[in-house]
C-alpha cells in the first residue's frame, strides 16, 4: 500500500545523500575554497581636475599639435653606395663600415606644399641612388631631388602627387629660450614597407634650451669633402638646442611650436654613444626656408655674402675698442674686391649690428646674411677706434656652387635587374639539394642587395611559377616577360615552396 509520508522521506534521504556526495566531489576538486566578491572598479579622478587644469591644458595642446602635424611627416628611405666620410642613417656624425657597398638609410622629412615638395636634411639624402618617400596612408613614391645645400644641411625633394597634407612655417627668430616645442619624426628603421618593427611617427616634447649654438659639424664635414671646392667657413651652424629627444632616423623631421608651426628641422644630436643623451639640435626654419626658396627656384643656393673672415669678440676686445657691450664680431680680414672691402671695412673693425640687430657671434651674422638675397642693401654699424660708423653694403653672391661633373647616362636595366633577381632552371641535382619533389621550372638563386624583390620579402631558392599570370617553365620565359615591363610597373609573382605551398608577391619594377 502506498504510503505518502514514507515516499516523501525517501526523496529527502536521496537528495541529502546527493548533496553530501556533491560536496565531497567539490571539496576534492578544490571548488569549495573561499570565494571573493568582485571589487567595485571606478574611474573617478583621484585629483580634482581644476587643481591640475594647467597641466591638462598643456597635455591637450601637445596632443592637438601632434595630431595636426603627423599626417604631413614622411619617412624617407634612401638606397646609396656609401662613400668615405659620408653621413648616413639619419643621424651624424656617423660612419658606415660598409664603405663602397650598397646600403639602406634615410630619415624623416615633412611636406611643405600640397603638390609634394618635402623639406629634409641634406645628410639624409646625400649620395642617394634612389629616394623613396612613405606617407602616413601607406602609400610610397619615388622622389626626385630638387636641390641640396651642404653649407646648411638642407635639402628639398619632391614626389609627384597632389592634394597632400602639408605644414605651415613659423618664425624661429620669435622663439624664446624655455618655450615648449615638439620634435616629430618618422624613422621607420625597417627596409621596405612599414612593419611592426618600425618606429613610425615618434613625438617628443621639450623646451628650447638655447639658440645660436655652433657645433662645427658641417664645417668639419666640408673640410673633408673633396667635392666642395670653397672655404669650409661658408658653413652656417646656428642651431636651436632642445632637450626634446631626437634619435636616429628623426633627422629631417619638423620641430614645431604649440601652434603646430615648423620652427626648425631636427638635424643632430651631441652624443658619444650615437643615441640621445640630453642634447638635440635643429636648423632654424628662417634659414632653412630661405634656402628652400632658392633650391626650388634655382636648383641651388644663391648665398648672400659680405666678404669678411671674423671671430668672436672678447671682453678685452670690448674694452680696447670701447664697445657698448661684449657683442659684435671682429674682422680678421676683408676679402679684396668684396662688398665689405668696397665700403672701406678693414682688419680690426668690429661689425656690431646688421639692420639694427646686434650681432653676438659669427654664426649669428652668417645666419642673418644668409636669409637675405644677393643684391640687397644692408646697413652695418661698424666700430673703429671707439666710434660707431654706418655703412650701407650691397650684398654679393658667394661662389661655392661649382657645376657638378657630367655623368654618363646609365645603361638600361636588364630584364632580371628590373626586379633584382637572378634565376636558373631547376635541374634534378638542384631539385634534390633544395628538396623539391621533382625538377623542372625556374628557381630564384640570386637577390640583389636592396633590390625590389628583396625589399618585398622574396626569398632565395623559391620557385618562380608565374609572372603576371604567365607560366614560367624556363629562364627565357622570365627574360621575355620582364623585357616588356616598364620601370615603375607592379609585377605579380607566384612563388612556390618545396612543400608544394605557394604565395603571391607583388613587386614594383626598378629602372
Amino acid at each position: 500500500m502506498f504510503d505518502p509520508l514514507r515516499a516523501k522521506a525517501r526523496v529527502i534521504v536521496i537528495v541529502a545523500v546527493g548533496f553530501l556526495g556533491g560536496l565531497g566531489v567539490a571539496s576534492t576538486l578544490g571548488w569549495t575554497g573561499t570565494s571573493y566578491a568582485m571589487p567595485t572598479i571606478t574611474q573617478v579622478p583621484q585629483v580634482d581636475q581644476e587643481a591640475v587644469r594647467p597641466a591638462l591644458d598643456l597635455s591637450e595642446a601637445f596632443a592637438n599639435a601632434a595630431e595636426a602635424v603627423t599626417p604631413a611627416v614622411v619617412r624617407i628611405e634612401v638606397s646609396a653606395t656609401v662613400r668615405r666620410g659620408q653621413r648616413g642613417g639619419g643621424i651624424w656624425p656617423f660612419s658606415d663600415p660598409n664603405e663602397g657597398r650598397p646600403t639602406l638609410g634615410g630619415g624623416s622629412g615633412f611636406l611643405i606644399s600640397d603638390d609634394g615638395y618635402i623639406l629634409t636634411n641634406n645628410h639624409v639624402v646625400q649620395g642617394a641612388d634612389e629616394i623613396r618617400v612613405h606617407l602616413t596612408d601607406g602609400r610610397y613614391f619615388i622622389a626626385s631631388l630638387v636641390g641640396t645645400d651642404v653649407t646648411t644641411d638642407v635639402a628639398v625633394i619632391k614626389i609627384d602627387e597632389g592634394d597632400l597634407p602639408f605644414l605651415s612655417l613659423g618664425n624661429s627668430s620669435d622663439l624664446r629660450v624655455g618655450e615648449w616645442i615638439l620634435a616629430i619624426g618618422n624613422p621607420g628603421f625597417g627596409a621596405g614597407p612599414a612593419s611592426a618593427d618600425d618606429l613610425d611617427y615618434t613625438v617628443t616634447a621639450g623646451i628650447v634650451s638655447a639658440k645660436g649654438r655652433p657645433l662645427a659639424l658641417i664645417q668639419n664635414e666640408l673640410a673633408n669633402d673633396p667635392e666642395f671646392r670653397a672655404d669650409e667657413g661658408f658653413a652656417i651652424e646656428d642651431y636651436i638646442q632642445t632637450d626634446a629627444v631626437i634619435n636616429r632616423g628623426n633627422s629631417g623631421g619638423p620641430m614645431v611650436n604649440i601652434l603646430g608651426q615648423v620652427v626648425g628641422i631636427n638635424s643632430a644630436i651631441f652624443s658619444p654613444s650615437g643615441t640621445y643623451v640630453g642634447y638635440g639640435f635643429a636648423i632654424p626654419i628662417d634659414l632653412a626656408g630661405r634656402v628652400m626658396e632658392d633650391l626650388i627656384e634655382y636648383g641651388r643656393v644663391r648665398r648672400a655674402w659680405i666678404g669678411v673672415s671674423m671671430r668672436e669678440i672678447t671682453q678685452e676686445d670690448a674694452e680696447y675698442y670701447d664697445l657698448p657691450e661684449v657683442s659684435g664680431v671682429f674682422v680678421n680680414e676683408a676679402t679684396e674686391g668684396g662688398p665689405a672691402d668696397g665700403v672701406g671695412i678693414r682688419q680690426g673693425d668690429v661689425i656690431y649690428s646688421v639692420n639694427g640687430t646686434i650681432i653676438r657671434s659669427p654664426n649669428r651674422l652668417q645666419n642673418l646674411i644668409a636669409q637675405m638675397r644677393p643684391g640687397e642693401e644692408v646697413r652695418l654699424v661698424v666700430y673703429r677706434d671707439g666710434s660707431p660708423r654706418d655703412h650701407r653694403i650691397t650684398l654679393g653672391e658667394a661662389d661655392f656652387n661649382a657645376e657638378p661633373p657630367s655623368q654618363p647616362e646609365p645603361e638600361p636595366a636588364t630584364a632580371e635587374e628590373k626586379l633584382g633577381i637572378g634565376v636558373q632552371e631547376l635541374t634534378p641535382d638542384l631539385a634534390q639539394y633544395l628538396q623539391y619533389p621533382e625538377p623542372g621550372g625556374v628557381v630564384i638563386t640570386e637577390l640583389s642587395p636592396l633590390g625590389p624583390a628583396l625589399r618585398r620579402g622574396v626569398g632565395r631558392f623559391e620557385k618562380l611559377l608565374q609572372i603576371n599570370d604567365q607560366a614560367i617553365s624556363e629562364s627565357e620565359d622570365v627574360q621575355r616577360i620582364l623585357r616588356g615591363i616598364e620601370p615603375g610597373e607592379v609585377v605579380s609573382l607566384r612563388l612556390g615552396q618545396p612543400d608544394g605551398s605557394t604565395r603571391i608577391v607583388n613587386v614594383r619594377a626598378g629602372g
